[in-house]
């Protein structure tokens, strides 16, 4: 797995876009991130009602469109409808809900991709092999990781891709990182800022898996981190500041 453009460097990887100061995963937020420096984009990823990928947060659609109820329970045309930029701001009224090959489509070449699975077949069967079969249909640069803190989800993938890169998330400390999959399973493992140690990070290290780190508020912060040389920085914005601290 290419982890990084530069291997002095943690690959910088914008959390939802640049949710600052776009509405999160809207095209206007992932145009902003790319345009101030970030090497790959974080996708978190829900099913609909007629098996449709859409990039997305939430299982429910309050929060960030002017629609009601669950996600899994709408189908694609009637999620496109609605409008999930205007919360943010009104000149973010009219922005969509873009399925993953929309997204993967605009932006492939441009920046690399994190994809987010939220569950795997024992909540949403079979979406395993639908997440992989979009990747591939969409052309998604051979280093499109897939990340999930369902392990299960992660073993399903790996069954069916056996190169796919896989980040198992995290939200403790990991006493033995080497111990969270049977060999072969993982490629690495996203960490929860709040814990993360640099001696976990060179625990995933000798364990011979990427770190990724997430999700950082600020440059700041994130060049604290990035002096550990994690394979990954996965950050809420300041993009190009993040670069400048860790160059």
């Amino acid at each position: 797995m290419t982890t990084t453009p530069d291997a002095a460097r943690p690959r910088i990887v914008a959390h939802r876009g640049a949710r600052r100061v776009a509405p999160e995963h809207t095209i206007a937020a992932f145009e902003a991130a790319v345009a101030n420096g970030a090497d790959a984009l974080w996708l978190d990823v829900q099913p609909t009602a007629d098996d449709a990928l859409v990039v997305f947060h939430d299982a429910r659609l309050e929060r960030t469109t002017d629609g009601r109820g669950l996600v899994r329970e709408r189908g694609l045309r009637e999620l496109k409808r609605l409008d999930a930029g205007r919360w943010f701001g009104r000149r973010f009224r009219g922005q969509r809900i873009q399925t993953l090959p929309e997204v993967i489509e605009r932006f492939r070449g441009r920046a690399g991709f994190v994809v987010a699975l939220p569950a795997g077949s024992d909540v949403h069967p079979g979406i395993e092999d639908r997440l992989l079969g979009l990747l591939a249909l969409a052309q998604a640069p051979p280093d499109t990781a897939v990340a999930s803190s369902d392990h299960h989800a992660l073993a399903r993938c790996r069954a069916l891709d056996a190169d796919v890169p896989l980040l198992a998330c995290v939200g403790a400390r990991v006493l033995a990182p080497g111990g969270l999959a049977p060999s072969g399973v993982l490629s690495g493992l996203c960490l929860d800022a709040r814990w993360t140690l640099e001696a976990d990070v060179q625990a995933c290290r000798a364990a011979g898996l990427d770190c990724y780190v997430g999700v950082l508020a600020d440059a700041a912060a994130a060049g604290r981190v990035g002096r550990w040389r994690p394979a990954g920085l996965v950050v809420a914005s300041e993009f190009a500041a993040t670069r400048g601290m860790i160059a």
